[in-house]
């Protein structure tokens, strides 16, 4: 019989198949060849996380005890896909417009981003989903015991199975669900993984339908004889518990954490689900091909009392095939690991965006501005949510004790989860659906289905006797079961019918009674008419003062390049000068997306808020009064965007004038410097030069100091005549350029040692010369240049006591950036909008220059079609060069 030691390794062996193909996915996308990974077949074999072990060994149990009843599980599903696929492609577009991490995420940004909506969605999905896990955990168990009944000379120890198997699902889960902060970013390990066990769980269920046909049945026309002997195919339909657990089947496909994961997060075209649409129904009845033929054969040879449940992997057995047994347990294993792993990183998703997050937040009494790392907070709790949902999952296994009850929660667990859907299509397609009333109607249908089908079902004493048969307090018409005086219902069809119908009821009529908020309003319009306007709505004003707060915030999220690089890309798309864009409403609504990726829209909106000051647009009198004119409402934003316009506009002419006479006095101050620099080393050379003239006798000594003396002054009056020229020639657009090719670092050498000659030590300079092995094609004289004043400006100024200078080289897709990063106490704020202008010096006590080193910087690189920017909010002088993607090649 088969080693069970054998089948350990052949699991170990599949577990470190899996860790490759998702390591390997991974470092695919992370190099950008992941074209393959991003194709409709990997998202639609991804899909297959439906098909859970409850689907792979259930099916054939299910349709053992209930005939084909077990036909309503994959007729859900495949009625949404190929009825509803307008609806779906809207939740996928809503999904990726507003850049939404989880169902919970979607309901809340719907609803006004209201947290608390979000954390009631979280813990109905928990409490509906981790006794699923634990059923997964049970497949995989029961699988590894009749392997062990199949060797009367193995061991096996149930508890410590099951604890190696949930402990390296949370490990896998861990890995690859958290690399990333931003949940909107791929997990393309994962799903690549979630892709080959779907192959995997197919192949295998043919492989043993193929077998028990044409190795056991003798064919298709035996096999079909036997089918009509055996009560399985005797054609008997309950309608109104057909209807009921295809509704459950089509409610848990939609609304099901891990499969909003797959279908909507991990969705990197809409147009994959054209091809879902047809192939993943086409998946589900090759699934389902072989059930009853399994069923069938499966009581017609195996011993009474056999679990029908697991007749896929008894038959193999008791016929002498461990090859085929062990396909088989391989494709239940995937079954059930695929579906642990995403909903474990689903949960975890909504656990950390809308429980621990804003619990973390309120604890910081200063806000979102506080310092400190929010990126180690949020992947730190996404990891321990994972740990802890799959801990749950364990301990419910083995409270349980594995039995009737916990085999039963598949259904059970979809009702519950069926309790998010009035929410989630009201919103979809009702504008006037609030807050309020998805919150009642969640609540509603919640307890209903604890008190009407969850206790019932798992029994163990949870319920006293006397309510199940007399009622709560002995009310009649509130026994669980008979509900409202109505028994005689099938204990499933009555709790779905009274939970979803009093949801339903309960979610209409608040919503009707209240009136939304302006941003519930203002987010309805969105989802409701995404295809129309899929860009989120304008709802926050803010301040050139908020600017810099907002980017501390983002860097802490977003971490510091990435922060940068968004703020820098919207500066330049504003036409600003500069690292900091202004805080329009446009950018404070970009901003709050990014956000949003990584720690959900509601905690994302709140932060933004903490910072702006909550100031979402003020219109609730004007809906009041005009309810759903949607011209007034958009003359009204209008008319606000138009307001916030000439604000600007007032605050960028006051900015003007004030830097217009900031430079007037630098150009009053600059005359009086130019002045006297001329006016000294002139009466210099005029006074040595007569003593030179006029003295007889004069020492060779005295003779070679005075005229040493005169040289140097005049070398002095050269540089200050060069810098006006220069500053001259490039500003008139003369200037001719000398373009040529060369490695970049040698470019730095240079420009090193030209600024620090006879300077000693009292700065260092680190860099990274791997880094800086770029080839470049342009006028490195004239790039030298710019180096030079910036090293030499961080020689002048840098006032830490050790001062040192950081420069960084980094290769983006628009270009190239060298960052110019020292340990001083860098720049004042009045400073930084001018530095760059002609005749304008800071500190000139200090420098004992002209002013025109960063003018001339800056005119050098606007003929070099890059720029220079100082960098705000690093904690010291920093100035960034951009060089374009057209002047660099990849040294080799």
């Amino acid at each position: 019989m088969t080693s069970l030691n054998l089948l350990v390794v052949v699991c170990l062996s599949y577990v470190a198949l899996l860790f490759i193909v998702a390591f390997a996915a991974d470092r695919l996308a992370a190099r950008g060849k992941s074209t393959w990974l991003r194709s409709p077949i990997v998202y639609t074999l991804s899909l297959s996380i439906y098909c859970t072990a409850w689907t792979f060994y259930g099916a054939v149990g299910y349709a053992a005890r209930s005939g084909l009843e077990f036909v309503t599980i994959y007729l859900g599903p495949t009625l949404v896909m190929l009825g509803w696929w307008w609806g779906l492609r809207k939740l996928v577009r809503i999904g990726r417009s507003q850049r939404v991490t989880s169902i919970a995420d979607l309901i809340s940004s719907r609803y006004g981003k209201s947290n608390a909506l979000a954390i009631c969605v979280t813990l109905l999905a928990v409490v509906g989903v981790t006794p699923y896990i634990a059923l997964q955990l049970q497949s995989v168990t029961l699988s590894f015991s009749i392997f062990a009944d199949a060797d009367s000379g193995a061991s096996y120890a149930e508890g410590q199975s099951v604890l190696l198997v949930t402990a390296g699902l949370a490990v896998f889960a861990i890995l690859f669900g958290t690399r990333n902060l931003d949940a909107n970013e791929r997990h393309h390990g994962v799903v690549t993984a979630v892709a080959l066990e779907a192959v995997v769980k197919l192949v295998a269920l043919l492989a043993v339908g193929v077998f028990v046909v044409w190795g056991l049945a003798g064919g298709v026309a035996p096999m079909m004889d036997m089918i009509d002997a055996s009560s399985i195919g005797a054609w008997q339909v309950n309608p109104g518990r057909w209807a009921t657990i295809t509704f459950l089947a089509a409610a848990a496909f939609v609304c099901l954490p891990r499969m909003f994961q797959v279908m909507v997060v991990e969705n990197d075209d809409e147009r994959h689900l054209r091809t879902a649409a047809w192939a993943f129904p086409l998946y589900l009845f090759l699934m389902s091909l072989f059930v009853v033929p399994i069923a069938v054969v499966g009581l017609g040879i195996m011993p009474a009392g056999t679990n029908p449940d697991m007749f896929v992997l008894t038959i193999p057995l008791s016929q002498g095939r461990e090859g085929l047994a062990m396909l088989s347990f391989l494709g239940g294993f995937s079954s059930a690991t695929s579906m642990v792993i995403v909903a474990a990183m689903a949960l975890s998703t909504m656990v950390s965006n809308h429980i621990v997050m804003p619990i973390w937040l309120s604890s910081r009494g200063g806000g979102a501005s506080v310092s400190g790392d929010v990126r180690n907070v949020v992947l730190l709790s996404r990891r321990i949510s994972i740990a802890a949902i799959m801990a749950f999952g364990y301990f419910y296994y083995r409270l349980s004790g594995g039995g009737v009850a916990l085999a039963s929660i598949g259904l059970i667990a979809f009702a519950g989860i069926a309790q998010i859907l009035p929410a989630l299509v009201g919103g979809l397609f009702w504008r006037g659906a609030t807050r309020t009333g998805a919150l009642a109607g969640l609540l509603v249908g919640f307890a209903l289905w604890v008190y009407t089908l969850l206790i019932p079902a798992l029994g163990g004493g949870l319920m006293p006797e006397s309510v199940l048969t007399d009622g709560l307090m002995g009310i009649g018409f509130l026994r669980p079961q008979a509900l409202f005086g109505i028994g005689g219902m099938d204990p499933m069809v009555h709790s779905v019918m009274w939970s979803l119908a009093l949801n339903a009821a309960v979610f209409c009529a608040v919503s009707l009674a209240s009136f939304p908020s302006p941003l519930e309003r203002l987010q309805g319009a969105q989802y409701v008419n995404v295809f129309d306007h899929s860009a989120g709505p304008r709802g926050w004003t803010g301040s050139v003062a908020q600017s810099e707060d907002l980017m501390i915030m983002a860097q802490r999220i977003l971490g510091a390049d990435q922060a940068q690089d968004l703020f820098y890309r919207a500066a330049a798309g504003q036409g600003v000068h500069g690292h900091l864009p202004e805080p329009t409403p446009a950018f404070l609504e970009q901003l709050e997306r990014e956000l949003a990726g990584s720690v959900g829209a509601a905690t994302a909106h709140a932060m933004v808020g903490q910072i702006v000051g909550g100031s979402s647009v003020s219109v609730e009198d004007l809906l009041a009064v005009a309810d759903e004119s949607a011209q007034l409402l958009e003359y009204s934003s209008q008319l606000e965007a138009k307001s916030a316009e000439l604000s600007r506009t007032a605050r960028k002419l006051r900015e003007a004038n004030e830097k217009l006479t900031r430079l007037s006095a630098q150009k009053d101050a600059f005359l009086s410097q130019v002045s006297h620099e001329l006016r000294t080393p002139m009466t210099s050379i005029r006074a040595f030069s007569e003593i030179l003239r006029d003295t007889d006798g004069l020492a060779t000594e005295e003779q070679v100091r005075y005229a040493a003396i005169i040289h140097g002054e005049a070398l002095r009056l050269t540089r200050l005549l060069n810098d006006l020229l220069d500053l001259s020639v490039l500003e008139s657009g003369q200037v001719s350029l000398n373009m040529r090719s060369g490695l970049l670092s040698d470019v730095l050498d240079r420009a090193e040692s030209a600024a620090l000659a006879g300077s000693g030590d009292t700065l260092t300079v680190r860099r990274n010369r791997q880094d800086e092995a770029i080839e470049l094609t342009t006028d490195l004289d004239r790039l030298a240049q710019v180096f030079i004043n910036l090293i030499a400006n961080a020689q002048k100024y840098c006032d830490a006591e050790s001062p040192e200078l950081r420069i960084e080289v980094r290769c983006l897709n628009d270009g190239l950036v060298i960052d110019f990063l020292d340990n001083g106490s860098g720049l004042p704020d009045e400073a930084q909008d001018f530095i760059f202008e002609k005749f304008a010096r800071v500190g000139a006590e200090k420098a004992g220059g002209a002013g025109l080193g960063l003018a001339i910087c800056r005119e050098i690189m606007q003929r070099l079609d890059g720029n220079v920017n100082y960098l705000p909010g690093t904690g010291g002088g920093a100035f960034r060069v951009d060089l374009p993607a057209a002047v660099r090649v990849a040294a080799e």
